[in-house]
């Protein structure tokens, strides 16, 4: 039987300074993904209307975005959120809603664009620390973002090379991707990658480092691990992915991923290690894809 998993929603960042401090028990969005990540809208006692076209309180011009898509209200002294009848929906931490109640924390996805719900006495140092999360993470797959994993590399480097240990690099991406954003669009390639990134988390343990470095395109940090563990491990991924459900609103479709695998060698830079993954990878793509190649 193929596994079958959910789509997940995340945080992400560019770098803001100069945001003045809110009164307590004040309530705003943090956006996680799309325009002006990091950006910080504080919410009233108004109703706030999102949409693809003027006037609305937060304007998300994007295809997968309808004119007036949701809004969100107070009643009784508690704040709901609403879908307008939109298109592709108004999701509330992963699921569609017509009416709900927001938590603290609750995670709004209009769009391809992921909003976080804040409120509370203590918002201001909540915030400072979603916007560490945001600088380190990407926000649609939970990894790492290409930032943290350019960090972690050549520490992690550092460190077998000081303790005399192992360390081995997976490169991997999914095969025709650009076929799932073309044939599907984008709101389904991004719930692919979502989808990907929690079957991958799950499968990866504590201390290693997994990363997304580009579009569709992963990074997998072993330490103390050589080439045939992270081939066995690599293996162990494609399968899994290969036998996964994908599910996309009311459709359902298989992926596959191709990997390449280097071990760390005495003398070899942080680039050179992730070049030869990378080259591996290649060979993985040309050989047929759906497959595992370990470097030399």
């Amino acid at each position: 039987m193929r596994e079958k998993y959910a789509t997940v929603e995340t945080s992400s960042y560019t770098g803001r300074t100069s945001i003045p401090d809110l009164p307590e028990g004040t309530a705003f969005l943090v956006v996680l993904y799309g325009p002006d990540m990091g950006r910080r809208i504080q919410l009233g006692a108004d109703p706030f209307i999102i949409g693809r076209v003027e006037p609305v309180d937060l304007l998300l011009p994007e295809d997968s975005v309808s004119r007036k898509h949701a809004r969100l209200f107070l009643r009784g002294g508690r704040r709901y959120a609403e879908d307008l009848g939109s298109t592709n929906s108004t999701f509330v931490n992963d699921a569609p809603i017509r009416e709900v109640e927001l938590t603290n924390g609750a995670q709004i996805k209009v769009g391809r664009t992921i909003l976080k719900y804040m409120t509370g006495d203590d918002v201001e140092a909540r915030y400072h620390e979603e916007i560490y999360l945001l600088m380190m993470s990407d926000a649609l797959t939970q990894a790492r973002n290409k930032r943290a994993f350019d960090e972690a590399l050549p520490r992690e480097i550092s460190r077998a090379e000081r303790y005399r240990r192992e360390l081995s690099l997976v490169v991997f991406d999914i095969d025709h991707f650009k076929r799932i954003n073309d044939t599907h669009g984008h709101v389904a390639g991004d719930s692919v990658l979502q989808q990907l990134g929690g079957l991958v988390r799950a499968r990866v343990r504590e201390h290693d480092t997994f990363a997304r470095v580009g579009g569709e395109e992963f990074a997998l940090l072993l330490p103390e691990v050589d080439v045939g563990g992270a081939g066995v491990v690599a293996e162990k991924l494609r399968a899994s992915v290969a036998s996964a459900v994908f599910s996309v609103r009311d459709l359902e479709f298989t992926i596959t991923i191709s990997a390449g695998c280097a071990t760390w060698r005495p003398g070899c830079s942080a680039a050179e290690l992730y070049e030869r993954a990378d080259k591996a990878l290649y060979a993985a793509k040309q050989g047929g894809r759906n497959r595992v190649v370990a470097a030399p």
